[in-house]
């Protein structure tokens, strides 16, 4: 079907419901964060009764989020599990596996490359830098976002509303080694400090004795399409800040290539 703008399609759909769901998730999913219901209908030119109705159903089944208390709507778990599956399929690792190999090199530690999926971050590419132990961060492998330095480094470039939804209370927290953030205005902290610093680091909260640090990978509208990040054993203890630098160079060379 063309389109004459973002918005607008220029003929009636044969499926009304199937169309404006479509275009209020490509909607959501172009905003800086969750937004308010009228703003959704008024933005796409649909009923706003017909808007409630279908945020609805799709908050049932997890695509997007209600966040009551400031009456927005924002992309849910369900959305961000579409988003994981598209990176498994397109040449995001493709593109990342040279960078990350080349990152292992230059740093002498094991590197990888990860995406968001839900609360969780997937991990698309590892390279084992050479005498360095076996990470728990294979390809395939899933870890809570909160606890990881990639995940982090994706979730202090979201909008905080989107992070808001992601987690709204503590129950939406888990632990692997009993430390790392617990609810929300931990986890608020924490990324504060990550904008703040430029990177993302974690030491101990996903393996004892392993620390890490992670830059986001950005996309043309700014959004965190991915994260590279360095991982060694916190004993021998390299310098965080000149990691992420070499970190940064790759993260800024991976954003340029998916553009």
């Amino acid at each position: 079907m063309s389109v004459i703008s973002d918005n607008v399609p220029d003929a009636a759909p044969q499926v009304p419901a199937a169309d404006h769901t479509l275009r209020i998730l490509t909607f959501l999913a172009r905003q800086r964060g969750p937004v308010p219901a009228r703003t959704i209908a008024d933005q796409l030119a649909i009923p706003r009764s017909s808007v409630y109705h279908l945020l609805g159903v799709m908050a049932a089944h997890g695509f997007v989020v209600h966040l009551t208390g400031d009456r927005r709507w924002g992309l849910g778990n369900a959305a961000f599990e579409l988003a994981g599956g598209f990176a498994r399929q397109q040449p995001l690792a493709r593109l990342g596996r040279p960078l990350v190999a080349a990152l292992a090199d230059r740093t002498g530690e094991s590197a990888h490359l990860a995406v968001m999926s839900g609360r969780d971050v997937l991990y698309l590419v590892e390279e084992r830098a050479p005498r360095r132990p076996a990470l728990i961060t294979d390809v395939g492998v899933r870890l809570p976002a909160h606890l990881t330095a990639t995940g982090r480094a994706m979730l202090a470039a979201l909008p905080r509303e989107q992070v808001r939804a992601l987690y709204p209370d503590r129950s939406t927290f888990t632990q692997r080694t009993g430390s790392g953030p617990s609810r929300p205005g931990e986890l608020r902290e924490l990324l504060r400090r990550t904008r703040a610093d430029g990177y993302a680091r974690e030491d101990g909260e996903v393996t004892a004795g392993f620390a890490s640090v992670g830059v986001a990978v950005t996309d043309h509208a700014g959004w965190p399409a991915a994260a590279l990040a360095v991982t060694w054993e916190t004993a021998r203890g390299p310098d965080a800040a000149q990691i992420a630098d070499a970190i940064r160079d790759s993260a800024t060379e991976l954003g340029r290539r998916i553009r």
